[in-house]
């Protein structure tokens, strides 16, 4: 997995609309299937051009390289996650709603999602990296998506002006902790185990 993923690539998935472009998205939905079939290292253009009924050529030439093409799906997926997320908190009253909602979501997209949560089963090699020493990018830009939505709500509630960054951070390495390591003495087996769980331990963080 040798993407360019190493510098905004969640970032650029907040920003980006996605494509309406019918043959790349039929490409895109080609490359998912396989890539969650049978891994990003199995998986070759020609497999992706003919589960999308297209010529090699046409994918080279709108992704260029197989390197392309899988930063390509992972910004679709990135942008897809966080139109979710936006629309399952969007409409909730409070900060510590949305903090635990948006918990909850998360956890439930990531592990059912087939391309972050099926590929961590099927090739944890080559995901894990850029979960753990490689994911700072991806933190980074995770923390700016999130800070932001704790900007607008202490805004609005009249919260004051702290940072929010510090609790936007540690939400997220718990979160992610929970989606590499699911066994825990923490029951968060159904979305009501998560949700009283962010409920006791990541609301009361806004207040620290």
């Amino acid at each position: 997995m040798t993407t360019s993923a190493d510098d905004s690539l969640l970032a650029r998935a907040i920003a980006r609309p996605e494509t309406e472009e019918k043959v790349a998205r039929r490409i895109l939905d080609a490359a998912l299937e396989e890539f969650t079939t049978f891994g990003l290292r199995r998986t070759s253009m020609d497999d992706v051009a003919k589960r999308a009924g297209v010529s090699r050529v046409t994918v080279h030439r709108r992704f260029r390289t197989k390197d392309g093409l899988v930063e390509a799906c992972l910004l679709r997926e990135g942008s897809r996650f966080f139109q979710k997320l936006d629309s399952a908190v969007g409409a909730l009253p409070t900060m510590e709603e949305r903090v635990v909602e948006g918990f909850v979501v998360a956890l439930r997209h990531t592990r059912a999602h087939p391309l972050f949560g099926g590929l961590l089963r099927l090739e944890p090699e080559v995901v894990l990296p850029y979960l753990t020493v490689q994911g700072g990018p991806s933190l980074e830009a995770t923390c700016d998506y999130l800070t932001a939505h704790l900007v607008r709500a202490q805004q609005v509630e009249g919260r004051g002006d702290s940072d929010p960054r510090p609790v936007a951070e540690l939400m997220i390495r718990v979160a992610v902790s929970f989606l590499l390591n699911p066994s825990s003495c923490i029951e968060m087996e159904d979305e009501e185990q998560a949700r009283a769980f962010a409920r006791r331990y990541l609301a009361p963080l806004l207040n620290a």
